[in-house]
């Protein structure tokens, strides 16, 4: 997003500050990425976000701004309020700021069309016939999807989503609260235009059956993941038992379980505390 919109001459180096709304994922990648070539940042967060997400943002030399459920009811929950402040900050002060907005930026479907996609095309010797992503954008979702759409119409691709209005997976959506991004109207669309019907299957997590599952994957394959990852596995294992065939899948797990630290060890995740299960 960054490298586009220096190519695009909308942004120049050390006379503006990158903001963005972020829910976690992005906004880190975004801090370091920026800092590296010579921007401030600003990332607005949702304030249930994890202790741990917004002291690496930090620690990225990011100014952190904290949304409450309450700044703004009518525009919805959690992330939607981070990214009402984002605009209305750029919006205001359209020369200091510049807003790449992960949830509009077409750069997010490219980057994932243009490589995470063709990736997974050639890890695979295009014999996948699953692939399962968390959505929050849809970057990830429409990218990698219309990709592996326009090789094999029959490769089967699943989204999931948060199923509990108040939920605690970070980085995912519930639809039912929240508005759905732009990159993911346009990316169901553009593929419509094709002839092509992204998304075979909604899959809906609660927190439970997802932090559950990260459990598992810790003790069970010694993968140290995050709840929406949990959520992702979670998902692929219903739709494997129900479909009980053959098949190559891939999941795609967000990120991993160093952030939400806090957040095991106040759901009491771990019999004996998150590091020495870990060990």
């Amino acid at each position: 997003m960054l490298k586009k919109a220096e190519q695009h001459g909308k942004i120049k180096r050390k006379n503006i500050i990158i903001i963005e709304p972020t829910s976690g994922n992005t906004g880190i990648a975004l801090a370091g990425i920026a800092k590296h070539m010579g921007y401030k940042v600003e990332i607005v967060i949702p304030q249930g976000v994890s202790d741990e997400t917004k002291q690496t943002l930090r620690i990225y030399g990011a100014e952190v701004l904290e949304t409450s459920d309450d700044l703004c009811p009518r525009v919805g929950p959690g992330t939607d309020q981070s990214i009402a402040l984002a605009q209305a900050i750029a919006k205001r002060n359209p020369d200091k700021y510049f807003l790449p907005n992960q949830y509009e930026n077409e750069a997010n479907f490219l980057a994932h069309y243009d490589s995470t996609g063709p990736e997974i095309w050639h890890q695979t010797r295009g014999k996948i016939t699953h692939f399962f992503t968390g959505v929050g954008t849809g970057g990830t979702l429409t990218g990698v999807g219309l990709y592996l759409k326009q090789r094999n119409p029959n490769v089967k691709i699943i989204a999931v989503s948060a199923k509990d209005e108040k939920h605690r997976l970070q980085g995912l959506r519930n639809f039912k609260v929240s508005s759905k991004p732009k990159v993911l109207e346009e990316g169901i669309n553009r593929a419509k235009e094709q002839g092509l019907d992204l998304v075979d299957e909604w899959v809906e997590v609660s927190d439970n059956d997802a932090f559950e599952m990260v459990k598992k994957l810790v003790l069970k394959e010694g993968l140290f993941v995050g709840p929406s990852s949990g959520a992702v596995a979670y998902a692929a294992l219903q739709v494997a038992q129900e479909e009980k065939g053959e098949g190559t899948g891939v999941i795609i797990f967000a990120d991993d379980g160093n952030k939400y630290k806090s957040e095991y060890s106040e759901r009491k995740l771990f019999n004996n505390g998150v590091s020495k299960d870990l060990t």
